[in-house]
């Protein structure tokens, strides 16, 4: 008689732990892809918007017209357009106010910051979950593979004569959640890897544009003459 040795009659034949395991991993598979995917096109829109945005602040406009386009969409506002607006806010509130231009420029630049750090743990986003499956999917597959094999001996205890016939289903079904744990796994760190570089690169990015930006703040807070600041 010819065991079944298919992947799906070695998953149905499974014990009850083994395929729980293999549950587990299969969700845990299914959400790192469905995260992969939505990272992807979040890094790409935002690595597009820090592009478009630089050329535009960089163009040598009047950046009091660039804010209130800005405020006219900002629900919206992602990355360098949200520091931008929140330190530009900011700083207008306190210019108005007839602050110190220590004050002014201090505030501003506490402002951006705390902005800064929302959007790098926007962009940070479920990258916790893809480094965990990762990083744990290979050891829950090796648990359920463990547990099959101790199942697939003790159940040749009974047996007068145990042949490779008898050993050999127990032990492919086992290393089935092995196998799925590295298929869980193995796409995770490489997009964690991928998608840590990408946000690092963008943290620095916006990190370089807040300080280039506060630099022009100080700049003109300090100078006697008032004309509106320009990203010249």
């Amino acid at each position: 008689m010819t065991t079944d040795m298919s992947f799906v009659s070695l998953i149905s034949q499974a014990g009850l732990i083994v395929q729980l395991v293999m549950l587990i991993l299969v969700l845990a598979s299914f959400v790192s892809w469905t995260f992969i995917l939505q990272k992807s096109r979040m890094l790409k829109r935002a690595q597009k918007d820090a592009e478009k945005f630089e050329d535009l602040f960089w163009s040598g406009g009047n950046l009091r017209e660039l804010f209130s386009s800005l405020q006219a969409r900002a629900v919206n506002l992602l990355g360098m357009e949200r520091i931008f607006e929140a330190g530009f806010r900011e700083y207008s509130r306190n210019r108005s106010g007839n602050n110190s231009p220590e004050l002014v420029v201090d505030t501003t630049h506490s402002i951006m910051r705390v902005t800064l750090s929302r959007e790098i743990d926007r962009l940070e986003t479920n990258l916790n979950f893809l480094a965990t499956v990762g990083s744990t999917s290979p050891y829950v597959g090796l648990f359920g593979t463990v547990w099959g094999i101790m199942n697939s001996f003790r159940a040749l205890a009974d047996v007068q004569q145990a042949t490779l016939s008898l050993v050999a289903p127990g032990i492919a079904e086992a290393l089935v959640a092995t196998a799925m744990g590295l298929f869980a796994a193995i796409p995770a760190v490489i997009a964690y890897n991928r998608f840590s570089g990408k946000v690092e690169r963008l943290a620095n990015r916006y990190e370089n544009f807040m300080e280039e930006f506060a630099t022009l703040i100080q700049r003109q807070v300090f100078v006697k003459d008032t004309k509106p600041v320009t990203g010249a």
